[in-house]
């Protein structure tokens, strides 16, 4: 794996003060948005890259929510959030806004990935396996409620999952449905 990695830097945002580093895997650079100091355990958030969610604060998905939750949730308990340029699934802006056309005449998320050819996910986690290396964390409390995150991590050992609660609006509903019923999402209530 060549990787490319930037100087740490600061970065105060309206979270808290963090510390900032990009990782360049090929084509995408991912960051990595810590608060230190790290205990023997770091708090991690594994996000990945939601534009309609994260900056426009869509509200067909819950990415914003917890990508906000968990930033606050590193601020008041230090760890990182590892932000991973793996748009829609990793399926790509084009293709994703291209799914949500297909929502829009009655397809799930699933179907209607299914119907673009890619799998319901297409998302990998090698990268934060060789991030959490790179820093030297062998133990991490995970903050997610994706099942395939829990299983995708070779590098560390999870002691806890640490869920992200987030309510549901009327844009949403079925969208955590599905992700819940039919991608196994933990989604405590």
């Amino acid at each position: 794996m060549n990787i490319e990695i930037s100087q740490p830097a600061n970065l105060p945002s309206r979270f808290g003060m963090f510390k900032v580093k990009a990782f360049k895997e090929g084509a995408k650079e991912h960051l990595v948005i810590a608060k230190e100091p790290f205990g023997e355990v770091v708090n991690v958030r594994i996000h990945s890259e939601c534009l309609t969610g994260d900056a426009i604060g869509s509200l067909k998905c819950d990415c914003r929510d917890q990508l906000e939750a968990s930033l606050k949730y590193i601020e008041e308990h230090n760890g990182m959030v590892i932000y991973l340029r793996q748009e829609g699934r990793n399926i790509g802006l084009l293709n994703k806004i291209n799914a949500y056309a297909l929502q829009d005449k009655g397809f799930d998320t699933i179907e209607a990935n299914h119907q673009l050819g890619f799998k319901a996910d297409e998302r990998t986690y090698e990268i934060v396996d060789f991030i959490l290396k790179h820093y030297g964390i062998t133990k991490i409390n995970l903050l997610t409620n994706n099942p395939k995150k829990l299983m995708g991590l070779k590098g560390a050992q999870i002691v806890n999952r640490i869920p992200i609660v987030i309510k549901a609006n009327k844009y949403n509903e079925d969208y955590l449905k599905v992700k819940k019923e039919q991608m196994g999402h933990l989604l405590d209530k």
